[in-house]
């Protein structure tokens, strides 16, 4: 028992190292404490039970804004809310149960379990939490790096280089500590994490991609529509009221692009007023600006899509749909029917967009356009690099995250951003309804932000980048193939002592 205490709290370490608290050393230590008490373990589902454990802890802080989503804007009454929320944590939980008792079932070898079984388990079981079930990869451990010196592996292995990264340093620490490793077989291990940390703030000064073209003026609107106020009656007149009395430059100033959020105006748009509808072209025109607006569209069959709309002078309108789409909140799992009636979900059962869509071309700039959740898969942004000739030169986010209020989902959500920034080597536009609006340059620093819950906009200077970093070339294999590596060599070496033991 005391065990899976100490495991719980190592958990709940891990989840106070992501936004807004920002400490990755702790990370790394909640992530040795771990590997320490599930190595020692008797049996895999011993240590599989510390995973357990540790996850409780960490899901339990760090995604407990769900239960704001279902309870104060979904109208679940708190006694299904909470459950809800506790079950969610529990299934995430999982994955590092399963990281937890694969590493010790793979090697009997202490020094193997915890140097090369530890690492490919915990990347392995990281990135199946991001693919199973459409995934949910919300603060992957790669994501406590954002500031640190590990950041420097993103734009090549992308976030889950960095989980086997961390998870690396971990395991020559606990390896070191337990004595897993002694006399001159203790020196290389003691190198690799000053080695891997060294080599990633080394690799933080690498330029792998250059600006293109002129800079572009942009601003991002935030309107600050509660969401309680937005889907309800007079939401559509408040949306247009409120977008239209923001849009317009100052005197002696001049936006090339400016961008409203996910679901500005909260209708299909052909339901948004005639008047409202020619005043975004007109605005467009009369302003000589590209405009982005996020909004439905609804196709015949009552086909609904949750899509951003571009506009600018004398071009045909450009569109992007959502591809990857929220379980429960914007489509419904199978045999989850009775669930999310029970919820005051509007527009709650869409159509994914088409897998490639390309960049809208607007302002001068190709802009790979994600709305919402989608930028937490980065294999997923990448695709808009697909056709070499059509390659992006900014990131552009689109979210309404009223949904959480003024929870840690928003520094979540903005770390996350700041992760793909790093991976494409591309600046990245955040414009949000609530909170985080956001410039993010190529190297993942934020330049300009506004207060949460303010209505206002944030005017900056952007220019659009080229060029291709190692991750957009190769996303997610050339991680997956390095995890798999460790994991054959944790699994075909030496059994260690045990396996000594029964061959005599």
């Amino acid at each position: 028992m005391p065990a899976l205490v100490l495991a719980a709290l190592a958990g709940t370490a891990h989840a106070l190292s992501f936004a807004p608290w920002n400490v990755p050393a702790l990370q790394l230590a909640a992530l040795a404490v771990l590997l320490a008490l599930a190595a020692r373990q008797p049996s895999a589902l011993r240590a599989a039970r510390l995973g357990f454990a540790f996850g409780l802890g960490w899901f339990g802080i760090g995604i407990s804004w769900v239960f704001i989503s279902l309870h104060s804007h979904g109208d679940l009454p708190t006694w299904i809310a909470a459950p809800a929320t506790a079950a969610l944590a529990s299934l995430l939980a999982a994955f590092p149960a399963l990281a937890a008792g694969a590493a010790h079932r793979l090697s009997a070898d202490p020094a193997r379990r915890v140097l090369l079984a530890w690492p490919a388990s915990w990347t392995l079981a990281e990135w199946l939490r991001g693919t199973v079930l459409t995934g949910l990869p919300w603060i992957a451990s790669g994501y406590a790096h954002t500031d640190g010196p590990l950041a420097g592996y993103a734009p090549i292995l992308g976030v889950y280089g960095i989980c086997l990264i961390a998870a690396l340093i971990a395991g020559a620490a606990v390896a070191l500590a337990t004595r897993a490793c002694t006399g001159w077989a203790a020196l290389p291990v003691a190198l690799v994490p000053l080695v891997l940390l060294a080599g990633g703030q080394m690799l933080r000064t690498i330029e792998w991609t250059r600006p293109s073209g002129a800079a572009i003026q942009v601003k991002l609107v935030q309107g600050n529509i509660a969401q309680d106020l937005k889907f309800a009656d007079g939401g559509v007149e408040l949306s247009v009221n409120r977008y239209f009395a923001l849009m317009p430059d100052a005197a002696g100033q001049h936006s090339d692009l400016v961008v409203l959020p996910e679901s500005a105006f909260p209708v299909p748009l052909t339901d948004l007023p005639p008047e409202a509808r020619q005043a975004l072209q007109d605005f467009a025109d009369r302003h000589h600006a590209a405009l982005i607006f996020g909004t439905f569209i609804e196709e015949p069959g009552y086909q609904v899509y949750n899509s951003a709309v571009g506009l600018q002078p004398d071009r045909p309108a450009q569109r992007y749909s959502k591809r990857h789409l929220v379980p429960f909140g914007e489509f419904i799992p199978l045999g989850f029917r009775w669930f999310v009636d029970l919820m005051k979900m509007p527009i709650g059962d869409q159509q994914r967009g088409a897998p490639d869509q390309p960049p809208m071309q607007l302002a001068g700039q190709r802009i790979a356009v994600d709305i919402c959740f989608e930028d937490l898969f980065g294999d997923e942004i990448i695709s808009a690099w697909h056709d070499p000739a059509q390659q992006p030169t900014m990131l552009l986010n689109m979210s309404n995250l009223a949904w959480f209020d003024d929870s840690i989902a928003l520094p979540q959500h903005l770390q996350a951003s700041r992760m793909r920034a790093l991976e494409t080597g591309r600046p990245m536009l955040l414009a949000t309804n609530t909170g985080v609006t956001a410039i993010i340059d190529p190297r993942g620093r934020v330049l300009a932000q506004l207060p949460h819950n303010t209505a206002a906009s944030l005017r900056g200077q952007v220019s659009g980048y080229t060029g291709r970093t190692p991750y957009v070339r190769l996303g997610n294999g050339l991680v997956l193939l390095l995890a798999g590596a460790l994991l054959v060599a944790a699994a075909l070496g030496p059994r260690g002592a045990a396996a000594r033991d029964r061959a005599t």
